[in-house]
């Protein structure tokens, strides 16, 4: 019996338990496959920071997830916070470098959402698309919310560190921002992380074992034709918000053999775009027919 006046258990969130290290342990470290160490913290800044720290003196496939992160970091240095235990917040090692040419490593953060979108699709009953390049999308009252963010760093000369961070039961009240969903908000079947996270983990053995062994070409691996048959943005008029302030806006048409967004810009040219952000426009922000340009200032995820 809790004593009276006795402090609130940070466990105490029966709807939030904490995930069982000992199992997934058991779950994905196994002989054989490329998961090597799985370890949880209560709470970090960053496990991509953490983990790139370590690099030196771990072997490819450690794992490290934390309950909670206090200064998570997405794509353009924002922020990635959420409350403790309401989502999945960890990085993998990977060394790619022995098997796949450095300028194929630009990949890994697209098979690293189709290997999310697929284990979460299937472990959470939730239907999952991709953003270009690396947003995890899901449906909250018809409409398109980011749910998930990758993120790539390299870590010495032969290694990075791919981080995955998914809101899993955040309720309205709790998103960082209006435009944010949850797998909870998408009405998905199960929001226990432990299942969860064995099947991203999984999915992402599986796909980058494949692109290693393709040594790296995303056509022979299937990655490339994965990732454009889940991409949201394909087919699309977009905004894409380049480093250095300049925009082209376009119809996202292809994904190169580089993993860059190619855009329809008009007038038959084509522009492959390799960074930035990218803006999925409604009709009212679209470019008006004589090309004088968007109409609204509203965009969409």
């Amino acid at each position: 019996m809790t004593p009276p006046n006795a402090p609130e258990s940070r466990w105490s969130d029966l709807e939030r338990p904490p995930l069982n290290v000992a199992a997934l342990r058991r779950g994905v470290v196994v002989p054989g496959g490329l998961w090597t160490s799985l370890d949880l913290v209560a709470a970090t800044g960053s496990t991509n920071s953490d983990l790139a720290a370590r690099a030196p003196s771990l072997p490819e496939g450690a794992v490290l997830i934390a309950e909670e992160q206090t200064a998570g970091r997405g794509r353009l240095d924002r922020t990635w916070t959420a409350p403790a235990r309401s989502g999945l917040f960890f990085s993998v090692l990977l060394r790619p470098g022995a098997d796949v040419p450095v300028t194929r490593w630009g990949w890994l953060p697209l098979l690293a959402g189709v290997a999310a979108a697929t284990g979460l699709a299937r472990a959470a009953g939730v239907d999952m698309s991709l953003k270009w390049p690396n947003d995890l999308l899901v449906t909250v009252a018809g409409e398109e919310r980011k749910t998930g963010g990758i993120l790539l760093e390299r870590a010495g000369e032969d290694a990075v560190v791919l981080g995955i961070g998914v809101n899993v039961s955040l309720h309205a009240d709790e998103l960082p921002v209006p435009g944010a969903g949850s797998l909870g908000l998408a009405n998905a079947v199960s929001t226990d992380r432990d299942p969860l996270l064995r099947a991203v983990l999984r999915s992402l053995e599986k796909w980058y074992t494949r692109w290693r062994a393709a040594v790296g070409d995303p056509a022979a691996c299937g990655l490339q034709e994965a990732y454009a048959a889940g991409c949201a943005t394909l087919g699309r008029q977009v905004r894409a918000e380049l480093p250095g302030g300049a925009a082209v806006t376009g119809e996202a048409v292809a994904l190169d053999g580089d993993g860059r967004l190619v855009l329809a810009t008009g007038g038959g040219d084509r522009q492959a775009v390799s960074a930035g952000d990218i803006v999925h426009l409604r009709p009212a922000d679209r470019p008006d027919p004589d090309g004088s340009g968007p109409t609204s200032s509203a965009a969409g995820t």
